[in-house]
């Protein structure tokens, strides 16, 4: 079955989208990292380098987020609180 995203979702990765990088605050536009396949509402705001960065990124080798002492629920919990404060 297709994945089609509700209106809400979609609004929803829109803004998580305009958000800076929840790891390194990098400004925003952002891409929007999914936790969880198909998981519209556990979607983290991450900037090009931290999500698909070959040393820097969760696809990589993840130095940044080692860096910062993070892991993705720690991002999320930012990305959260950055959504709630706008």
């Amino acid at each position: 079955m297709l994945n089609r995203l509700t209106d809400k979702e979609r609004e929803h990765l829109a803004a998580v989208k305009e958000l800076p990088c929840s790891v390194c605050d990098h400004p925003g536009p952002s891409e929007a990292h999914h936790i969880e396949q198909r998981q519209q509402y556990t979607c983290v705001a991450l900037c090009e380098s931290c999500h698909r960065g070959p040393l820097m990124g969760w696809h990589g080798q993840r130095r940044m987020w080692a860096i910062k002492k993070m892991g993705e629920l720690d991002a999320l919990n930012v990305t959260f609180r950055r959504l709630l404060e706008s």
